[in-house]
Parts: structure tokens; sequence; C-alpha cells
């Protein structure tokens, strides 16, 4: 152990000099391509390396520290909790990182019989692997997650078969002799061979993941309300294909704000972070199910949100609104954008809160008006957003509080995104004689033009036969 040992230090003040000299001096920047790529390369290979003793000395604390009497765990000897604490504490890693290691080291720690004789990993193959430097956790776990959850529902020759191809595909000499997979690739590896191997086990584990299913709420915090649980794989498919559907870019032409100019890029680059553009894309999503007319009806009527709001508040853009079913206040400007999502209903209280008058309740644009409004817009007509018409809402140009009609000439098809937060100035609308414009800020467009947009084939049709 102590000439293990000396060799680790000595690679360590290597490594350490080494990235002083790359990454202090800057040598890694301004490398060529190709040693760029043989640095990266070389540097993957270490790191596996050290994944490999990380992994086995992980393991063989949790060999000393497996014990019923206390005093004799190495846990209890070094003053730690558990075999986390103590991991955590000697490499600084995350708890997450740790835990990840115990599971590694369980699929490939080789264990002793009383008398002393030693016993096969549970994957073999893999862990030769791992020591030779082929594969690291990542791609460890990957492997070991589908083929340890077949439990002794697949017999060992037929899981050692597994083991022992995969771990040739890790190191490029598989069946098919391509190159070394990568971690995702040998999870999707290792999912079919779970498949093909343990033919029953499908509804086991579609059991268990009925039961870890759900989603929860929290209480609201800092004007958000955060969101957690488990969704089955088809769920989560579902959702991120909305995801995808709702946030691709450029998925029409766009329109052009730089007509003079060809060489400017015409789309606004998307300033929302990826958590951002999934909690819009669930929105939009909530808002297109609760306005299909196909979900069940809660006392005879659709799902809708009611939001009150004082009507002085409403026309200031001042003070609060509230929301049925959470005590958090909203701006004012939620309260608009329900209000042309969704229906109003105006209910009149006086200063003391008695109700002096009851509205009917009115949906702001019909399926009708709908169909026209996308037959005129396409999409969302904010320039190179690309949302479809199915997935918009109907803005009011002219608030419905101030007046608004509920007509075609007053109506543009925005994505939840832009529709949320039109007031933020960026982009501003009007109508001119039923058609919208659009006029963007001065950073993105110096001459702050009024021009007409569309996505509508008939009417870029129209337009380029008008050019010519």
């Amino acid at each position: 152990m102590e000439a293990l040992l000396d060799t680790l230090r000595d690679t360590v003040e290597q490594l350490r000099v080494c990235a002083a000299e790359g990454l202090r001096d800057e040598v890694i920047r301004g490398s060529s391509d190709g040693d760029l790529v043989d640095a990266l390369r070389v540097a993957g290979e270490a790191a596996r390396l050290v994944d490999a003793l990380l992994v086995e000395s992980t393991g063989e604390v949790v060999r000393r520290s497996w014990t019923s009497e206390r005093d004799l765990r190495l846990t209890t000897r070094m003053g730690c909790h558990d075999v986390s604490e103590l991991v955590q504490r000697l490499t600084r890693l995350s708890p997450s990182s740790v835990g990840r290691l115990q599971k590694a080291a369980k699929s490939v720690l080789v264990e002793h019989r009383l008398d002393g004789e030693p016993l096969p990993a549970r994957l073999p193959a893999m862990r030769d692997a791992l020591i030779d430097g082929e594969v690291g956790v990542d791609g460890l776990l990957a492997v070991a997650g589908p083929l340890e959850a077949m439990g002794d529902r697949v017999a060992v020759e037929d899981l050692l078969a597994a083991d022992a191809v995969l771990a040739a595909e890790a190191r490029g000499v598989g069946p098919d002799g391509a190159p070394p997979a990568c971690a995702d690739l040998l999870r999707i590896q290792a999912l079919a061979w779970s498949a093909v191997l343990d033919q029953d086990g499908a509804q086991p584990r579609e059991e268990r993941a009925l039961r870890l299913r759900g989603v929860r709420l929290g209480r609201v915090r800092d004007g958000v309300v955060p969101i957690s649980g488990a969704l089955l794989p088809e769920v989560a498919a579902q959702f991120q294909r909305i995801c995808t559907a709702v946030e691709s870019p450029r998925t029409q032409p766009g329109v052009r704000f730089h007509p003079d100019d060809p060489n400017t890029d015409p789309f606004l680059p998307d300033q929302r972070t990826t958590a951002q553009q999934h909690h819009d894309a669930l929105a939009t999503a909530l808002t297109v199910a609760a306005t299909s007319e196909l979900l069940p009806t809660i006392g005879g009527a659709a799902p809708t949100l009611l939001i009150s709001v004082r009507a002085e508040d409403l026309a200031s853009d001042t003070g609060w609104a509230h929301v049925d079913g959470t005590d958090e206040p909203v701006s004012p400007a939620a309260a608009r954008h329900a209000g042309c999502a969704g229906v109003i209903q105006h209910v009149v209280l006086d200063d003391r809160g008695r109700i002096l008058k009851i509205g009917t309740e009115q949906r702001v644009f019909n399926k009708h008006q709908r169909r026209a409004i996308g037959l005129r817009d396409g999409n969302c007509i904010i320039p190179g957003c690309g949302v479809p018409a199915a997935w918009c809402e109907v803005h009011h140009v002219t608030d419905h509080a101030n007046g608004g009609p509920t007509h075609t000439d007053n109506g543009v098809l925005l994505c939840w995104s832009h529709h949320r937060f039109i007031d933020d100035g960026i982009w501003k609308i009007r109508m001119n004689h039923g058609v919208p414009q659009v006029q963007a800020d001065k950073w993105y467009d110096n001459t702050m033009r009024w021009r007409p947009v569309t996505t509508s084939p008939t009417r870029m049709l129209d337009t380029i036969k008008r050019r010519t």
C-alpha cells in the first residue's frame, strides 16, 4: 500500500504542475484544435482512472463500516456519522456524488468468503474495464442500473454475458466494432439487454413506478411555487415533446425586421433559461387544456381560473390581484393576461364588500374568431417566435378592461411567454385597419418603425405578389 500511496502522491504533484502550466498560463487556450482534443481525451482517461480508485476505496470504506458493533466501524473510529460523511470530508465531493460512488462500488466490489476466498464481483467485466480506465463512474452506473434492476429474475450466466458485451462496447471492441461507447450509449444498450433478458420484469417495475409517481406543489416562496415529484417515463416524454414543440426556434421562416440589411439576423435571441422555457411550455399546455372544452367540468363549467382585482388597480396597473386557490397575490399584469386567455365575469362590489352587480360570463374570443385570427396571423406575431396558432392565446390589443372589443380587429396571436410579458415594452402592438403591426425596441430596431407581421402563407404570398 505504501508504494501505491507514493505513486499517487507523485501523480497528484505532477497533475498539479500540469494544471498550473495549462490553466494559469493559458497554454490550453493557445493550443491547436488537435492538441486541445488530445488534452481532453487524456484528461478523460485520467479522470476514469481516478474514478476507479475512488470506487474501490469507497467500497472498502463501506465494507469496513459494515458491522453491527458501532465501535468497530471505520466511520466511528474516524468520528463520522456514516460512510457518506467520511467520504465527503476526504474527497470534498457532494452527497449525491458520494452516493454514486457507493452505488458503483456495490456492483464491482470483490467480496470474500469467511475462509478468505474471493467472490467474483457482480459485474466482473465492467470491473476490469473500470480498473483499466476504459469506463468511469457514469458509464459503470449506466450499465449497472438496468442490469441489477433485473435481480434474480435473470440467470447469472445471462447477466454475465450482458456484462461482458457491454464492457467490450465500453472498450471499443464490441461485436459491431464501434468506437468506445460513452455513458449515455452504454445506458441505452444496457436497457436493451434488460428488455431482452427480463421479459417478465416490466410488470414489477411498472408497479413500482406507479407507486412512485406524483407531483407535489410546495408553499409559495419568493413569488413562485416550488414543484417536485416523479413522472412516469411516458408522461415525461410527452412533456418533453410539448417543450420541444413550444420552444423550437425558427419553426417558421419568421419576419425580417431589417428589410434593407439582408445580412442582419432577424431573430431576437431567447433570453430565457431552459428551466424558464420548460415552465412556459407547461403553462402553455395547461392553458390549451383548460380552454379545449375537453376537461371535466367543475360545477357544470369548464375549469376557470378565478382572479379578483379592483377595477381602479387594473386600470392604473398598481396594487394587487388575487387568484382563487392561493394566498399569494399577483400583479395586475397577470390578471389582464388571465382575462385575455380565459373567461371574464364582472362582479361589482361596494367599498364595504357588498355585491352590487354580477355580469354574465363571457369567453373572450370564441372558436370562430380564433380560427380567423389564426389564418390572418399564422403563428405568434412576435418576429421569429414561431409558436403555432393552436398553442397561442388571443391578446386584446386594447385591453378588455379599457373597453377593447372582443373582435378580430382587436385580437392578435401571442404565445404564453410573449403574452405574459408584453407589458415589458420590448415589443409594442397596434392594429391598422384590422392588420396587426409590431414595433421593436430601439436597441433591436433603431428605426422603431411599425411593421406589419404575419407568417400566414396566404398573406405572405399576397405580399410577394404586390412586390413583383
